[in-house]
């Protein structure tokens, strides 16, 4: 009995009862109040009759038109009980049938079914519920596809190297390789991508978590953005791809030197990754507002409208024969709106570039 009168329903319902409760205690008082005047006001106005009939006979009628007047009472009061009650029936389960529909969609939710949604009801209070709870469906249906999609892509990436190795382990096992140097090096080879590969997915799941522990200094973005460039330097010139670092002016930030240069790092080395022999790739250091900004801009593949959002995410590669895992750009971007900045992309097009955007808040003066 306490547990249903816990519930919305019997709440509703007793609401409706007080209320339909109060309305008859308020009809009795009042009818008796006032019928009973209304009687002796229309005796008295009949009074000439009255006299003839007696005064025992007035007493008697008096009496009957005052039972009859309690017994109207009595049955008005009980047949407005009931309609009220079938009417406050009515008016409950058609107001919790949407909410037991929204109940059914979260247990199916919970239980993995994240295809479900709620009709929309008429009332605007619950349609706003509705759509929060369809908004939570297609949140959890959508980050449910990325799971399936980031299993499917990791084992597609472990399966080369596992299966290079299988291949180099069962030739020696049978005889048919020696173990040479070069044998041993491509084996050593595959085992790193492995290595590889296991360390990058454990920086983007801490990236991503935001457990990264960042070890906030002062430091001058636009001096670690030639620094990085001076060091991928050399690889730009073993694929004669001209290389520009351009001087910025002085742009002082708090930030993570290590994790911001991982994330230039990635942004300059994917730039050399698209750019074909004698292209060119600009990195440029500007101030923007309260933003210090780092644009690396390439005459590489380009991107096409929705690419420039797809590179973010986790394994996707615009190119699959470049190398690397493809979660370099998101393990970028993570690290910087750690540091309450952003990464973000854009191209005129494909075969015409792309630009990529590090932005980074400026330290306050004060």
């Amino acid at each position: 009995m306490k547990r249903w009168m816990a519930t919305l329903r019997a709440r509703l319902l007793l609401s409706h009862l007080a209320i339909v409760v109060i309305s008859i205690a308020v009809l009795i008082v009042a009818g008796r109040q006032l019928g009973s005047a209304f009687v002796d006001d229309h005796l008295r106005s009949m009074g000439q009759m009255m006299s003839g009939m007696g005064a025992g006979n007035a007493g008697r009628l008096e009496e009957g038109i005052d039972a009859a007047f309690n017994r109207a009472l009595l049955w008005a009061a009980l047949l407005g009980a009931v309609a009220a009650l079938a009417a406050a029936g009515y008016g409950a389960a058609r107001l919790l049938r949407p909410l037991d529909e929204v109940r059914r969609v979260a247990r199916r939710l919970a239980s993995g079914s994240y295809g479900e949604r709620v009709a929309a009801p008429r009332e605007e209070e619950l349609a706003a519920l509705a759509g929060d709870v369809n908004a939570l469906a297609e949140a959890l249906e959508e980050t449910e596809q990325r799971r399936l999609r980031l299993i499917s892509e990791v084992a597609h990436e472990l399966r080369t190297p596992v299966a290079t190795l299988k291949g180099y382990l069962e030739g020696l096992l049978d005889g048919v390789f020696q173990p040479d140097p070069e044998t041993l090096a491509a084996s050593i080879h595959e085992a790193r991508r492995l290595e590889r590969l296991a360390e990058d997915l454990s920086s983007l799941s801490r990236a991503e978590e935001g457990r990264v522990e960042l070890r906030l200094g002062p430091a001058d973005l636009a001096e670690l953005a030639t620094e990085v460039a001076g060091r991928l330097r050399p690889q730009f010139e073993d694929q004669q791809v001209e290389l520009t670092a351009e001087p910025g002016p002085t742009l002082p930030v708090t930030v993570d030197r290590d994790r911001i240069t991982q994330v230039l790092t990635n942004l300059i080395g994917n730039a050399l990754s698209y750019t074909p022999t004698g292209g060119r790739v600009t990195v440029n250091a500007t101030r923007s507002g309260d933003t210090a900004q780092v644009t690396v801009t390439d005459t590489g593949r380009g991107l096409t409208a929705e690419q420039t959002h797809l590179v973010f995410d986790r394994f996707y590669r615009a190119d699959r024969s470049t190398r690397g895992t493809g979660i370099g750009l998101t393990i970028a971007r993570s690290l910087a709106r750690l540091h309450g900045g952003d990464v973000t992309a854009s191209s005129p097009g494909p075969d015409q570039g792309s630009t990529f955007l590090l932005t980074v808040p400026l330290t306050s003066r004060s």
